[in-house]
């Protein structure tokens, strides 16, 4: 591999783990919404003091942009010389993330400095209270949680090469695994399916609805 992609990739990697630590914490952010809206949002409240502190917000926007477009560039370079399940999974994964970072992203600045909202959970889940958009959202946020998971444990699994292939299948099946139980319990939590509540009619207004 020629030196400029083999430093587009590390730096690849070393967005990866920043935006890894970011989403982590996020997905347990949404998780303890499983106890209620309102313990969802104290929480978020507390890690916005630290991730929405000027510095920190940019690093993470531009560890977004450059793993979005490092991942993407990374996926075509490689086309022709992907064989087998894994190296599919994870350029399949991998540029879903790149679109949703990009897609989820920007529209989260959007709502925050065009639409003035606040893009808490009323604003993530706005869309599943308004039909018919919640037959593209339910997917779109399934598949983000459950892809990041994917691509985890595709990386895991180039990590293992050396070891059997029981462990090297439990590096890619685990992490799939547990992004698919992830995935349910956080639609579960933004459909108000556990915790029923009512999204604020300025969030619904976006998709054109009441409620």
């Amino acid at each position: 591999m020629p030196p400029c992609w083999m430093a587009l990739k590390k730096l690849h990697g070393w967005s990866a783990w920043l935006l890894m630590t970011f989403a982590l914490l996020h997905l347990v952010n949404h998780l303890i919404g499983l106890a209620g809206v309102e313990a969802h949002i104290a929480v978020m409240s507390s890690l916005r003091e630290v991730y929405r502190v000027p510095v920190v917000e940019t690093v993470l926007l531009a560890s977004v942009a450059l793993q979005a477009c490092s991942g993407l560039l990374l996926v075509v370079r490689g086309w022709r010389q992907r064989r087998g399940l894994v190296p599919w999974m994870q350029a399949g994964s991998g540029t879903y993330l790149a679109f949703f970072l990009l897609n989820h992203v920007g529209a989260v600045m959007y709502g925050r400095m065009v639409m003035n909202l606040d893009t808490n959970i009323h604003f993530a889940a706005a869309g599943f209270f308004a039909h018919p958009f919640q037959f593209f959202f339910a997917p779109y946020y399934f598949l983000a949680v459950w892809m990041l998971f994917i691509h985890l444990g595709c990386a895991a699994y180039w990590r293992v090469q050396d070891r059997s292939e029981l462990v090297r299948v439990l590096a890619v099946g685990l992490p799939a695994g547990m992004g698919l139980a992830i995935s349910l319990l956080i639609l579960l939590v933004l459909s108000g399916t556990l915790h029923p509540f009512n999204v604020p009619a300025k969030y619904l207004a976006v998709f054109g609805a009441h409620p």
